[in-house]
């Protein structure tokens, strides 16, 4: 999406969506303004997957953009798990004191070059002069979502720094429009969509009140085992045997590439896969790979 549709889209919607690391009671009230703290639990606010039944319009509606989460806490970036971000001190130096809550950017279908980009130990200038920085919430402010997404676009729109940016809201009126406006952005290139309850305040943690909505689920695990392959794949790896939050554990061997197979994802780390619904125990069906979470 060019940075004129996300500016025209935000002139017709309400603004923005988020997440960050923040103790729930320092949620409800610090000031939208003002130099950030040094010392900041690392607990972001997270999204679950879109559940049928949910009404729309109790939401503002964004695109989910495949980019990279980074925490700005007024003096540092870093990534969703607290590792700082190498970014070039003039991208820093345009950032407000205000804490922020965004992803880093370089446009749809572009992860992998945006992932070796900002992960870097020392940066590239040419490189990150492409990026955005695409702000989703004011993390750890007061006030409903409507509130601090107002706030947060008001803060971008005094800045000069042209790399700033916040990320388009609208409001969606019911189910059908929901579905349209997913197939319509789907079909451009986008990723999905991200849903924030309009009237919530911010809470530290997967929250009801922040909805993810792709054409097919993912979620995330943690890699326990290398299961050996057989046949075609002898030598290599067979499946990944992960693990959920809830201790089921299952193995990942769809999606998995000759690289991944050769080189996988260490015990220990994070990947993401998509599914189609649930078993009546819980486990995810079809379970695809899609790639390791990189920014830990």
């Amino acid at each position: 999406m060019t940075k004129a549709l996300l500016n025209r889209r935000l002139a017709v919607g309400t603004v923005l969506l988020g997440y960050w690391p923040w103790s729930a009671t320092r949620a409800q009230t610090p000031p939208a303004t003002g130099p950030a703290p040094h010392s900041l639990p690392a607990a972001p606010m997270l999204g679950k997957n879109w559940q049928p039944g949910l009404n729309p319009a109790d939401f503002l509606v964004s695109e989910k953009l495949d980019g990279v989460r980074a925490l700005w806490d007024g003096q540092t970036l870093r990534f969703r798990s607290g590792r700082r971000i190498a970014a070039p001190d003039w991208f820093l130096a345009g950032l407000p004191a205000t804490p922020l809550d965004g992803e880093l950017w370089l446009g749809r279908g572009t992860f992998d070059r945006l992932s070796a980009i900002v992960r870097r130990s020392s940066p590239v200038e040419a490189d990150w002069r492409a990026l955005n920085y695409m702000v989703f919430d004011l993390p750890g402010s007061g006030g409903p979502f409507a509130e601090r997404a107002q706030r947060a676009a008001a803060l971008v729109a005094t800045g000069s720094s042209a790399w700033l940016q916040v990320v388009a809201q609208e409001r969606v009126a019911d189910a059908n429009g929901l579905q349209r406006l997913l197939q319509t952005l789907v079909g451009q290139g986008a990723e999905g969509l991200m849903l924030h309850r309009a009237d919530a305040l911010w809470t530290p943690g997967r929250s009801d009140a922040l909805r993810k909505l792709k054409p097919l689920p993912d979620d995330e695990a943690r890699v326990v085992a290398h299961v050996p392959g057989k046949g075609r794949l002898e030598g290599k790896l067979g499946a990944l045997q992960v693990e959920l939050p809830s201790g089921q554990r299952f193995a990942l061997g769809s999606g998995l590439s000759d690289a991944d197979r050769l080189a996988p994802p260490p015990i220990g780390s994070l990947v993401t896969y998509r599914y189609r619904g649930l078993t009546p125990s819980g486990l995810p069906r079809f379970a695809t790979f899609v790639r390791q979470r990189a920014d830990e």
